[in-house]
């Protein structure tokens, strides 16, 4: 864990009532974000990636969700907060970069004035200061032409341009903390490499600590300086990224590092695959949630794991050290 926490989550848990009873797609979640730090979240789809951030601002808009757990940021609670306070944070200190920029852009205002409403909202800038601002920042981002940017609708503007203005929109307010919701998602890989880039550059500029979801791991390679492996709702192996790559420790990271091409050597006929699906929220197993698709479960194993290891890198597994080298070595071989 980090020694000095901006964002501190503590055994989060985001539950939804269904007809057949209580499913928890998050289980118990905890981690630190340090300031000026980027940290990787990394899974499958359906592993919670996404449910764990929109829980931080409430923004989980089902009535049937339930949130618990503790959520800190710079020390205030935010589980359970009222809706102004977070309404005042939501843009401003914590600001997030969804997923479809098509669906978090309103198409029947255009990119400059959805700008200027969060600027003059939580800067109290004039009309004239907040389109300044508006411009300053799409050209920031990249945008070719950034004041004529401004004057048109998000369907005038391709992915990577609407992703931008999404980014533009987040940087306005220079925020502590940015959620980045797998901002790379369908865009091609120069923009890819531009829009990493620009969160990179959000850290360097203005000193924010960053958030990313993604279930790739060459943009969390190249990116995050922390990584957290969430598996069925539960982070399963936290460490720096070097040490990740460098020491897997958890089977299913293991199984996505091998799921990877390769850039050199002999290329493999075809790639490894992690054999099954993930268990669904009502059927998850009393222990080990991966251990169904593990090769290497044992008994122990019917009890849930712990996070184990030492302070900068743990993971809920019992594989003994020992054990550990020769059992990934097969894995990634296969």
């Amino acid at each position: 864990m980090s020694a000095v926490g901006l964002l501190s989550v503590r055994d989060l848990a985001v539950a939804f009532r269904t007809r057949d009873g209580v499913a928890r797609a998050v289980d118990g979640v905890s981690f630190d974000v340090a300031e000026r730090e980027i940290l990787g979240i990394v899974g499958e789809s359906g592993s919670g990636k996404s449910l764990t951030v929109l829980a931080i601002l409430d923004l989980i808009g089902d009535p049937n969700a339930i949130v618990s757990g503790s959520i800190r940021f710079r020390g205030a609670e935010l589980v359970g907060q009222s809706p102004d306070v977070l309404r005042r944070l939501r843009g401003g200190a914590i600001a997030m970069i969804f997923q479809d920029p098509m669906t978090a852009l309103t198409p029947v205002h255009t990119i400059g004035a959805q700008i200027m409403e969060q600027i003059r909202i939580h800067t109290g800038l004039s009309r004239h200061g907040a389109r300044a601002r508006a411009v300053e920042l799409l050209d920031a981002v990249g945008l070719p032409d950034p004041a004529r940017a401004a004057g048109r609708y998000p369907q005038e503007l391709s992915g990577g341009q609407r992703q931008r203005a999404v980014i533009a929109m987040a940087l306005s307010c220079n925020p502590a903390l940015l959620l980045a919701d797998e901002p790379t998602t369908a865009l091609d890989v120069t923009v890819q490499a531009q829009i990493l880039d620009l969160i990179r550059r959000l850290r360097d500029d203005f000193g924010s600590a960053v958030i990313l979801i993604t279930h790739n791991l060459g943009v969390v390679a190249e990116t995050a300086d922390r990584v957290a492996v969430m598996y069925s709702g539960r982070i399963i192996e936290t460490a720096s990224t070097a040490a990740l790559f460098a020491d897997p420790r958890h089977p299913y990271t293991w199984g996505l590092l091998g799921s990877m091409p390769e850039l050199g050597g002999a290329r493999r006929a075809r790639l490894a695959t992690i054999p099954g699906l993930p268990p669904a929220l009502d059927r998850r197993p009393k222990g080990c949630a991966f251990a169904p698709r593990c090769g290497f479960a044992r008994a122990e194993c019917a009890v849930r794991p712990p996070l184990i290891g030492e302070a900068g890198h743990r993971a809920a597994c019992i594989i003994p050290a020992a054990e550990r080298a020769g059992a990934r070595d097969q894995a990634l071989a296969a």
